[in-house]
């Protein structure tokens, strides 16, 4: 999420050199390499003067970063807060531990015998 409000923040451009209609180079955050064809301002005189034109153009493009952060939460509307709240129960709740030993049953205690019941009913093993 930083590196998101990092790039929309921030400005740059980007610089291009063209001889003729091919582009030469582009770059960002430095200035184009250029062909080597440039013309030479000359040094006009009095008496005689040519001028030609240049077939080199260098165009600069500047991507303008956003200036306005939302710092308050104020202006964050109900149905947003809805969903954050959501999204937060349900992630928190995605990764809740389950104990890998359930048992189902608790340990069974014998009952107690108060009486013998083989005697009161008189049944025995021969």
């Amino acid at each position: 999420m930083a590196f998101v409000v990092l790039c929309s923040t921030m400005s740059f451009t980007i610089n291009t050199h063209y001889c003729g209609d091919k582009l030469v180079d582009s770059a960002i955050f430095s200035k184009a390499e250029t062909c080597g064809m440039e013309m030479e301002l000359a040094t006009s005189t009095n008496e005689c003067s040519v001028s030609k034109k240049n077939c080199c153009s260098d165009e600069f493009e500047k991507i303008e970063g956003q200036n306005e952060l939302q710092s308050s939460i104020d202006t964050i509307s109900f149905e947003q807060q809805v969903f954050i709240t959501s999204f937060i129960y349900t992630y928190v709740n995605l990764f809740e531990s389950i104990d890998s030993e359930v048992s189902l049953y608790d340990e069974d205690q014998s009952p107690l015998v108060c009486r013998k019941i083989y005697k009161l009913d008189e049944t025995y093993l021969i």
